[in-house]
């Protein structure tokens, strides 16, 4: 299933033959935690009626998020490709797919019969010492072996009590660490204090996969805000990878639970759509 939709204007420069190739177009995709507490069912909906280039599925205790055969018949009946399954490694979803490897390997046997080519992965917390010890090159080697991308996603510090207290192992910031390809959060980035623009500088190649929202610094929450409500360099991270060869897809994880009612929702998802377009300097329809 291909996912990636081509926009044969701009393009990126002549070739040593001296052809213009056109520059891929990076799909905006809508993740499915956008719309809870709705279904998987109503994301997809969703993403059709507003104009999304795909959906990820989040892993939760929802039947159809589960279920690969359900999810191919929404991705058909919408005209929705699966660009990503996030794998059930929240702190909610610790009694779906059992042990973490089989959280981590499940998912990506579901990318694969769903069509995606990304999975994304929390880091390990702080009690899932086994887990935490052989991470890297276990994401790394599922990854080799399903021919897909684990993409490891940033995290925050946890604070009790006004002290940061540790949450991840090795560390919820996956920059310094030997993960093959890499999510970033804006949110996250905000409840960390962290730059997403200096971090996705730092990444390089390694960036597989963007979760496009916002958030405020300093924050003790994962406020999920429409992009450029909050202080994360939104605007320069999208014009940044608009231009340096980018294969992943940006998606759009805002929090709804507060809209007053579906016009509401719809409104949010569909600023968040606009703002990824613009500064991707895609055309909008």
């Amino acid at each position: 299933m291909n996912t990636t939709p081509t926009d044969p204007i701009p393009s990126e420069g002549p070739t040593a033959a001296g052809t213009q190739v056109p520059r891929r177009r990076i799909p905006v995709a809508l993740s499915t935690a956008s719309v809870y507490p709705l279904s998987v069912h109503d994301g997809f909906a969703v993403a059709a009626d507003l104009g999304y280039d795909g959906v990820e599925v989040l892993v939760t205790h929802n039947g159809d998020s589960q279920d690969a055969r359900a999810l191919n018949t929404l991705a058909e009946r919408y005209d929705q490709p699966i660009v990503a399954i996030h794998a059930p490694t929240l702190l909610l979803t610790q009694q779906v797919w059992g042990s973490a490897w089989n959280k981590v390997q499940r998912s990506a046997q579901m990318a694969v019969d769903v069509g995606a080519d990304v999975v994304v992965v929390h880091p390990p917390f702080r009690w899932q010492n086994d887990y935490a010890e052989t991470f890297a090159h276990g994401v790394r080697d599922i990854a080799d072996a399903f021919g897909i991308r684990i993409a490891v996603e940033n995290m925050y510090p946890w604070r009790v009590r006004g002290r940061e207290a540790l949450a991840y192992l090795p560390h919820w910031d996956p920059v310094p660490q030997d993960y093959k390809d890499v999510t970033w959060d804006f949110s996250h980035a905000a409840s960390a204090g962290a730059s997403s623009l200096d971090a996705v500088l730092a990444l390089g190649s390694r960036l597989r996969h963007i979760h496009l929202t916002d958030g405020t610094s300093p924050s003790t929450k994962d406020q999920h805000m429409i992009p450029g409500h909050g202080t994360q360099e939104c605007v320069e991270v999208l014009q940044h990878i608009a231009g340096n060869g980018f294969d992943g897809a940006v998606v759009a994880e805002i929090s709804t639970r507060k809209a007053k009612g579906a016009g509401q929702r719809e409104e949010w998802l569909a600023e968040t759509l606009e703002f990824a377009r613009v500064h991707l300097g895609q055309t909008l329809s």
